[in-house]
């Protein structure tokens, strides 16, 4: 508490400790004596303390990933530091009442100014392409909510769409302002192309918008070049110059991402493609076989191109909380692999659904395709949780014996505001014939987009779907 003399004395101690001790560092966390009960209420219950008086003093184990141990006030501090350094404090009690009303006032001084300063910051601009979509209706409060970019973080959301769509541009914009989040500070709506992006630290690509004309496969290709030459060149022009861009949906995601990254050259290394709502389709098919929930299963990885011909890997996958005859506590995990005997639906029928998944975008609505976006999104600025695998569309620089230059679905893991291709993880091997399916469809499309190839001639192989079930 700030105006906490005990807490000036500690205070003093710990200086002094820091100042003579090359390895112990401090951190000192004030709070305003109206808040400070609720404060440590709060803390307390994160940590599984109990502890009632000012100060709270603790220990940050990085040896073990930053747990706290709890050491107690002030008195257990002054035995900790005589047991260990043979150091006390000799602080008299006016000096310490007199620190304290110091603290007080600075507390309320610094207070003051970041509310100030607050103001005075601009707020993250984030953008969302084909705004009109169900995807960016499920997106909006989910960003909103202060969970993605974190709470100290307001934001500003921009619609762009096409004019025709202003209508339903309206409608998102009165009811993300109904919302009334406190972490929302301005809905805007964009149709005119020239003025998108502008500002932009997050671009959302979505799904674009298809003509009610039938197209062959050769015209839906082309028009994404198009489309993303359009973008590309607005994203040069106007985006912030560390914008972060990602691409999700269910059509030609892949493509997309290398798409912008040859036309927005500038921005090519902030560029990513969506795959966790292939990932958690896969999640929910097995969750479904094994009867628990599908949160419960992590370390599936999706290999390739996240709208087409990709591979579903389960040599890395893991069932956690599985009601069985072994239990053990909450990080206790067993191989998905080794608890589904029947090989046969995994080869087959599990493999043939999420094919039919891909291939015809159901059951990969507006709902999935938001949080998708928004999980990564969230992995992006925050780090994925530790020691999980999760899949992302990234350019390939021949990892894994992956073809350099076209955007692939690998295993990574998000930190420190970037993502890591997890290269050293064991049992990886991709066979020549999966990978020459996969690499070849992806290579073709961008030939076709780019217009160096006239005919997309789909890999033709007389194998069973793709899905790793045990060694390559």
């Amino acid at each position: 508490r700030a105006d906490c003399p005990y807490y000036a004395k500690a205070e003093l101690l710990a200086d002094y400790l820091q100042k003579n001790l090359p390895d112990f560092r401090i951190h000192k966390i004030t709070q305003h004596p109206d808040v400070w009960e609720e404060w440590l209420k709060d803390l307390c219950k994160k940590n599984r303390w109990s502890h009632n008086k000012s100060p709270i003093i603790w220990r940050e184990l990085l040896d073990r990933g930053g747990k706290g141990l709890l050491l107690g006030g002030y008195n257990e501090f002054l035995e900790h530091a005589q047991l260990y350094y043979d150091v006390t404090s000799s602080m008299t009690t006016e000096l310490m009442k007199r620190v304290a009303e110091e603290n007080l006032g600075t507390h309320i001084e610094k207070e003051l100014e970041k509310e100030s300063l607050k103001g005075l910051v601009n707020p993250l601009q984030v953008w969302i392409t084909s705004a009109s979509s169900l995807a960016c209706y499920h997106l909006i409060p989910i960003l909103t909510s202060g969970e993605v970019f974190g709470p100290q973080m307001e934001i500003s959301i921009n619609l762009f769409d096409n004019k025709h769509t202003e209508e339903i541009l309206i409608s998102h914009k009165q009811e993300a302002e109904d919302l009334a989040s406190p972490y929302l500070q301005s809905v805007s709506i964009c149709t005119q192309a020239e003025e998108a992006f502008h500002g932009a630290h997050v671009i959302i690509i979505l799904d674009d918008h298809v003509d009610k004309e039938i197209y062959s496969l050769e015209d839906c290709i082309r028009s994404r070049a198009s489309l993303c030459q359009l973008y590309g060149s607005l994203i040069e022009k106007n985006a912030h110059k560390f914008a972060r861009i990602i691409v999700g949906g269910k059509t030609f995601v892949n493509l997309k991402t290398a798409l912008l990254m040859k036309y927005a050259p500038t921005f090519a290394c902030n560029i990513i493609a969506v795959a966790l709502g292939v990932e958690g389709q896969a999640k929910a098919a097995l969750a479904r076989k094994l009867k628990i929930t599908p949160s419960c299963i992590k370390d599936v990885i999706i290999w390739g191109n996240i709208s087409g011909n990709n591979y579903v890997d389960l040599r890395q996958a893991k069932v956690y909380r599985y009601e069985s005859a072994i239990w053990g506590p909450p990080h206790y995990s067993r191989p998905v692999l080794s608890l589904l005997f029947d090989r046969e639906w995994v080869s087959r029928e599990f493999v043939a659904s999420l094919k039919t998944l891909t291939a015809t975008g159901r059951q990969f609505g507006g709902m999935l395709a938001a949080h998708s976006v928004a999980t990564t999104l969230k992995y992006w600025c925050h780090g994925s949780p530790p020691g999980e695998t999760v899949s992302l569309g990234v350019l390939s620089e021949g990892q894994f014996g992956i073809p350099k230059g076209i955007v692939f679905s690998m295993p990574v893991k998000f930190e420190n505001g970037t993502w890591v291709v997890l290269t050293d993880l064991k049992n990886t091997e991709i066979s020549q014939q999966a990978m020459m399916r996969m690499a070849s469809d992806l290579i073709q499309e961008k030939l076709v987009a780019l217009g160096e190839l006239a005919n997309f001639q789909p890999y033709q192989s007389d194998s069973h779907p793709l899905c790793h079930q045990g060694s390559p």
